[in-house]
C-alpha cells in the first residue's frame, strides 16, 4: 500500500468512526424506546431499497431500540387485482373494498407480510408477522368518508396492544399487517397510516416514521434548499393555514399531528427512496427529513 493510498483508508475509517461517535448520544437516549417505521411506497418496489430498510430497522433493534413495523402493499394489490380483471376503484384516496376485493387485499398483505419477516430473520434478528385481527389488536367500523359506504375500508376504533407488548418482551420485531376487524367479525382493510398513527399512540412510542416518496416538508416546493427539518405543532398548523402545506403532504402532515397528538414523541418524514434513511435521520445532528415534535421541550440537545 503506498502512502497516498494509506492516507485515504485513514481518511476513511476516521469518517467512519466520527460517525459513530455523532450517533452515540442518540443510542444512549433511544435505548429500549418504541420506535414504530410505516413502510410503503416505492421503498417496498426496489429490492435494495427493501433490504436497506430491513437492515436499518435490524440494526435498531441490535443496539437496543424496539422498532415496529407497519406496511402497507397498495401497488401489489393494484397488481393482482389487475390479474383477477378486476379494477381498483378510490374515493378521497381510499380504496373502495367488496368482499372480493377484501380477500385480495389480505392475501396480498399477508404475502407482504411474510417476506418482510423472512427478509428480516435473514440477518439474524427475530422478527413475527401479525395483522391487526390477532388478539383483537385492531379494532375498526366501517369508514364512511363525507357519508358515503366503500366498503370494507375499516376505522380504528381501539387497539389493543398486549400482542405487540408480548413480542416486544420477547426480543421479536413485531411486523403488522394494516387489517382489522369489527364488532361482528368482518374484516376491513384499513390505511397502513391511519394503522401506523393508532400503533404508535397507542404504544407511546418515541418515533414515528413514515418513509415516503417525498424528502420532506418544504417551505418553498420549488425551492430544494427551503426543507424544514423540525416543525412544533404550532409551527405545523400555521403552515396548513397559510397554505405552504397542502395538496398531497397535507394528508401526510396531518397524520403527523394527529400522531404527536396521540402521545407520539417525534414523527418523522422520511424520503423512502434514499438508502439508510432511517440511520440517517435518527442519529445524525442535522438528519434528512421533516421531524414534528409537540412543542420546544421535544427538541433535542443539538436543537434548541
Amino acid at each position: 500500500m503506498s502512502i497516498e493510498e494509506k492516507k485515504d483508508y485513514i481518511d476513511k475509517i476516521t469518517e467512519k468512526a466520527e460517525t459513530l461517535i455523532e450517533a452515540l448520544p442518540y443510542i444512549r437516549d433511544f435505548s429500549n424506546k418504541k420506535v414504530v417505521v410505516k413502510y410503503g411506497g416505492s421503498a417496498m418496489l426496489d429490492k435494495q431499497l427493501e433490504e436497506s430498510v430491513i437492515k436499518d430497522v435490524a440494526l435498531l433493534k441490535l443496539i437496543g431500540m424496539q422498532p415496529i413495523i407497519v406496511h402497507g402493499g397498495g401497488k401489489d394489490i393494484n397488481k393482482w387485482l389487475d390479474k383477477v380483471g378486476k379494477e381498483s376503484e378510490f374515493v378521497g384516496g381510499l380504496r373502495v373494498t367488496d368482499m372480493d376485493t377484501m380477500e385480495i387485499a389480505e392475501m396480498v398483505l399477508n404475502r407482504v407480510n411474510k417476506n418482510l419477516v423472512q427478509m428480516v430473520q435473514r440477518i439474524g434478528v427475530k422478527a413475527i408477522g401479525i395483522c391487526g385481527k390477532d388478539g383483537g389488536m385492531l379494532k375498526v367500523e366501517r369508514k364512511m368518508p363525507a357519508g358515503q359506504d366503500i366498503g370494507f375500508v375499516g376505522d380504528i376504533k381501539s387497539v389493543d396492544t398486549e400482542v405487540i407488548d408480548t413480542l416486544l418482551e420477547n426480543d421479536f420485531i413485531p411486523i403488522i399487517a394494516p387489517i382489522g376487524m369489527d364488532d361482528n367479525g368482518n374484516t376491513y382493510n384499513i390505511n397502513a397510516d391511519d394503522a401506523a398513527c393508532a400503533i404508535a399512540g397507542a404504544i407511546y412510542a418515541e418515533k414515528l416514521a413514515f418513509l415516503t416518496d417525498v424528502e420532506g416538508v418544504y417551505m418553498n416546493p420549488d425551492d430544494k434548499s427551503s426543507l424544514i427539518s423540525i416543525l412544533d405543532l404550532n409551527e405545523a398548523n400555521k403552515l396548513i393555514e397559510g397554505g405552504v402545506i397542502r395538496g398531497g403532504m397535507l394528508p401526510k402532515v396531518t397524520n403527523c399531528i394527529n400522531a404527536v397528538n396521540a402521545g407520539v414523541n417525534r414523527v418523522h418524514i422520511l424520503d423512502g427512496r434514499l438508502e439508510h434513511c432511517l440511520l440517517l435521520e435518527f442519529f445524525t445532528k442535522k438528519g434528512i427529513g421533516t421531524a414534528i415534535i409537540g412543542d420546544d421541550s421535544g427538541r433535542y440537545f443539538n436543537e434548541n
